[in-house]
C-alpha cells in the first residue's frame, strides 16, 4: 500500500551566534537531518529550515569586545557556521538569521496580536545594574555566593553546587561579570507576556500525544507550580529588535528565537513561490516538528504554543526533544581536549563516520548518549567497513575483471533480495519513529546475511573452474544487489557514501521504493575505496588539535565561557540553566549537569589474588520483571542449574522484560546479599557495552550451561 504524499516542516533549533559548532550541537543537526532525508526517501515534501540565533547581550558584548559591530560579528559567525553544516551534510532547504526583516515582521506580529488580544503586561520591576557597563545584567552575567548553601563563584539565577534557584538580587558577594563592579538594585518597566491566559490549552496541547513522556512529566510539574508571567522585554543597550511604541524596550532574545522558524520559512516560501498560510495558517493541514535539546523544552513546550495560538498561527504537530552528549562517559572537556568542535573534527576524521555512531546510538527518547572514541572507532570499522563496503569490494572485482563490469540477468536467490527488501518495512518504521539505534541493528544484521551468502557461495572458488563463469558472475550480482539495498537504506545518515555507491552501481536512484528492483543486466563502473578505516592515530591527533584550539579560551566577559539566549538573559523558573543548541555555546548539547563524572576505569587495581575471589558463574534468566518506582532496573529471577537467586539488574535500558526469559548471562556467584529499597539482590549480572541500550548478554545458543563457572 502506498504512503500519501505528505508535506512536513522540520526544524532545528538555532545555533547562538556568538561561538562555533561542536559535537553536542551535532547531535541535534544529525538526528534532525537524518529524518528530513528519509522522509524525502519516502517520496513525501519535507522542507527542513533553521537559522542563525543572532540577538542578545552576549553577542552586544562580544562585539564590542572585538571592537565591531555586532552584525559584523553574526556575519561572521553565520558563514562558519554554515560552512561546517555543510561539511557534515546537514542538508538544510533554508538557512536564515534571527537578524533579519522576516524576523522583525513576524516577531513584532506576533506581539501586536498578543497584545490586542490582552495578553502583555506592563509593570515595574527591579533588576540588577552595573553602573560601571551602564547596562542591566542577565542573571547569567552575575556572580557570587549561593544564599541556600554557600557555594562561591555561583550565576545569578542557579547553583551548580546545591541546584537551589533565586533571584539574581539573593545572590550574597555579587559582582558583575563584565566589569568586576557590584550591581546595584534598579527599576525598570517591563513587558510580560500573561502565559496563564492559555493553561486551559496548553494543558490540552501537551496533553495529546504531541511531546515524549518524560517532557510531558516535566510539564506537570510547571502547571502544578503555577504558569508564571514571562518577561519578554530588555532594556537597552540590547542587540535585537525593538519593541513597536516602546523606545528604548527590546523583544527578548527568546522571543524572537523560535520565531526565526517561522521566518526562515517565510524567506524560503518567497524564494520558491511557495504559499506561507498553508504552511503556517490555524487551519493547516501540513505537519510541524521541532527537534530540540531537552534542556529547551520549557520554551518550545510552554511559550511557543501559547504565542502561536495567541496569534492566529498552527501549532507544531509535535517536539521532539534529545539529550545530552558526553565524551568517553564524561561532559566535553577542554583539558581533556573532548570538547570536540565541528571544524577540529572535520580537519581529522570523516564526517560520514560520525553520523553514524550517533545514528548508532540514537533513540526516540530523552536519554543522553556516549561518544566513547574507542567505540566508535571500532564500530565504525566493524559496521561500515568491515561489513557494508566490503560487500561491494568483495564482488565487484570478479565482475569487473572477468566481464567487463556486466552484471548477470538473473540472481540465483530471488527470495533473499525479496527478504531485503520486505525488511525496509521494519527499517521504515524504526526511521519514521527516530528510532536509528535499533534501524543500523537491523541494517547491519542484514549486512552480516549479505556477507554470509558470499562466503558460503564462495566466487573466488567457482572463480576457478571456467565453466562455471555465469555462476561467478550471478553470485556477485546478486553480492552487489543486496549491498544497493542495504545503501538505500543507509542513505538517510550516509548520503556522501550512497550517492558514491550509486554512481558505482550505475543506480543513483535512492528512493526508498527503489529497493524493489533487482539489480541486474546493467554495468558497473570500476570499484573504488567507498570508505577507509579510521585509525586510532587521527583520533589522538583529534584530541591534541582540540586542546591547542581551545587554549585560548573563547572567553565573554570577565572570561566567562560564551553563553547564548536562554543562559546568558535569564532561564525561565524551573528550567535548566543553559539551553540546548540555540543558548550555551559553551555546554550546549553536552551533559552540562545532567550526570557525575563516571569513575576513570583504570583509576583502581585490584591484586590477582582478590580478583581469583570472585565466582562467576553462567545463570539462565528464568524470569524478568518491572521494578515499580525504578527507572534502570528489572527483577531477574536467575537459574544456576538447581538455585535460584533474585537479582535487581539495571538493564532496562536495553532489554524489556519480555525480551529477557531464556537468555544466559554472566553473574557474580559470592556478592554478599544487597538489600534494597525494592528487595534482596541476591549477586550480581555482568554485560558489556558502552551502555544506555547498548548493552549485550549472552544468547541463548551460546554454549554455556547455568551454573557452569567461568574462568
Amino acid at each position: 500500500m502506498t504512503e500519501s504524499r505528505r508535506k512536513i516542516l522540520i526544524t532545528s533549533a538555532l545555533p547562538y551566534a556568538n561561538g562555533p559548532i561542536h559535537l553536542g550541537h551535532l547531535v541535534e543537526y544529525i538526528q534532525t537531518d537524518i529524518w528530513a532525508r528519509f522522509q524525502r526517501a519516502r517520496g513525501h515534501e519535507a522542507i527542513y529550515v533553521c537559522a542563525d540565533d543572532a540577538h542578545g547581550t552576549p553577542i552586544m558584548l562580544k562585539a564590542r569586545a572585538e571592537g565591531i559591530e555586532p552584525e559584523a560579528l553574526i556575519a561572521r559567525v553565520r558563514t562558519e557556521h554554515e560552512a561546517d553544516f555543510a561539511e557534515f551534510l546537514v542538508g538544510f532547504d533554508h538557512y536564515h538569521s534571527t537578524h533579519s526583516e522576516e524576523n522583525r515582521y513576524c516577531a513584532t506580529f506576533i506581539y501586536k496580536a498578543l497584545k490586542a488580544g490582552g495578553h502583555i503586561a506592563v509593570r515595574t520591576i527591579q533588576q540588577a545594574y552595573d553602573p560601571e557597563a551602564g547596562l542591566f545584567l542577565p542573571d547569567r552575567f552575575i556572580k557570587g555566593t549561593c544564599p541556600k548553601c554557600g557555594a562561591t563563584d555561583q550565576y545569578g539565577d542557579s547553583c551548580e553546587a546545591c541546584g537551589a534557584t533565586y533571584s539574581p538580587m539573593d545572590l550574597q558577594d555579587a559582582v558583575s561579570a563584565i566589569s568586576g563592579a557590584r550591581p546595584v538594585p534598579r527599576d525598570s518597566e517591563h513587558y510580560f507576556f500573561q502565559l496563564a491566559d492559555f493553561e486551559t490549552f496548553l494543558r490540552d496541547w501537551t496533553g495529546s500525544g504531541r511531546l515524549q513522556s518524560a517532557i510531558r512529566n516535566k510539564l506537570n510539574e510547571w502547571f502544578e507550580a503555577g504558569l508564571a508571567d514571562w518577561d519578554i522585554s530588555r532594556d537597552a543597550p540590547y542587540f535585537g529588535f525593538e519593541i513597536p511604541d516602546a523606545p528604548g524596550k527590546f523583544f527578548y532574545v527568546w522571543l524572537d528565537a523560535p520565531v526565526g522558524y517561522m521566518a526562515s520559512f517565510k524567506a524560503y516560501a518567497e524564494q520558491e513561490g511557495l504559499d506561507f498560510d498553508a504552511w503556517w495558517g490555524a487551519g493547516s493541514e501540513t505537519e510541524m516538528y521541532h527537534f530540540i535539546g531537552k534542556d529547551i523544552a520549557y520554551f518550545h513546550t510552554l511559550f511557543w504554543p501559547a504565542m502561536l495560538h495567541g496569534a492566529g498561527f498552527r501549532t507544531p504537530t509535535a517536539v521532539f526533544c534529545h539529550g545530552f552528549l558526553t565524551v568517553n562517559g564524561q561532559k566535553m572537556s577542554k583539558s581533556r581536549g573532548t570538547f570536540i568542535r565541528a571544524r577540529d573534527f572535520l580537519d581529522h576524521l570523516n564526517p560520514e563516520a560520525l553520523r553514524y555512531y550517533f545514528a548508532a546510538k540514537l533513540g526516540a527518547g530523552v536519554d543522553d548518549i556516549d561518544l566513547s572514541l574507542d567505540d566508535f572507532v571500532q564500530r565504525v570499522n566493524s559496521d561500515l567497513v568491515g561489513k557494508v563496503v566490503n560487500i561491494a569490494s568483495r564482488c565487484a572485482g570478479f565482475l569487473t575483471k572477468r566481464f567487463d563490469g556486466a552484471l548477470s540477468p538473473r540472481l540465483p536467490r530471488p527470495e533473499l533480495h525479496q527478504q531485503f527488501v520486505v525488511a525496509g518495512d521494519t527499517i521504515a518504521r524504526y526511521y519514521e519513529g527516530r528510532e536509528y539505534s535499533q534501524a543500523m541493528r537491523q541494517i547491519m544484521a542484514l549486512a552480516d546475511q549479505a556477507n554470509q551468502y558470499i562466503d558460503e557461495a564462495r566466487p573466488w572458488v567457482l572463480a576457478k573452474d571456467p565453466e562455471r563463469a555465469d555462476e561467478v558472475q550471478a553470485t556477485c550480482t546478486q553480492g552487489l544487489d543486496l549491498f544497493r539495498i542495504l545503501i538505500i537504506y543507509l542513505a538517510p545518515v550516509l548520503p556522501r557514501l550512497a550517492a558514491q555507491a550509486g554512481r558505482f552501481l550505475n543506480r543513483e536512484d535512492l528512493a526508498w521504493a527503489a529497493r524493489e528492483e533487482p539489480l541486474i543486466g546493467g554495468t558497473i563502473r570500476p570499484y573504488e575505496a567507498l570508505m577507509t578505516r579510521i585509525e586510532p592515530a587521527a583520533v589522538t591527533a583529534l584530541l591534541e588539535a582540540s586542546r591547542e584550539s581551545l587554549a585560548p579560551t573563547d572567553a565573554g566577559p570577565a572570561g566567562m565561557a560564551p553563553t547564548g539566549a536562554g543562559a546568558a538573559d535569564a532561564a525561565p523558573p524551573g528550567a535548566a540553566p543553559g539551553s540546548g543548541t540555540s543558548a550555551d555555546a559553551a555546554t550546549a548539547g553536552t551533559s552540562a549537569g545532567a550526570q557525575e563524572p563516571v569513575m576513570d576505569p583504570i583509576a583502581e587495581t585490584i591484586d590477582y589474588e582478590t580478583f581469583a575471589r570472585l565466582d562467576l558463574r553462567v545463570a539462565r534468566i528464568a524470569a524478568a520483571e518491572y521494578v515499580e518506582g525504578a527507572d534502570k532496573l528489572l527483577r531477574l529471577t536467575l537459574d544456576l542449574g538447581g538455585e535460584q537467586r533474585q537479582v535487581f539488574a539495571g538493564i532496562r535500558s536495553a532489554y524489556a522484560p519480555e525480551d529477557l526469559a531464556g537468555r544466559l548471562t554472566v553473574m557474580v556467584a559470592n556478592l554478599a546479599p544487597r538489600k534494597m529499597r525494592f528487595g534482596v539482590s541476591e549477586g550480581m549480572v555482568l554485560a558489556a557495552g558502552p551502555g544506555g541500550k547498548d548493552i549485550f548478554l549472552l544468547a541463548p545458543d551460546d554454549g554455556a550451561l547455568p551454573g557452569m563457572r567461568v574462568k
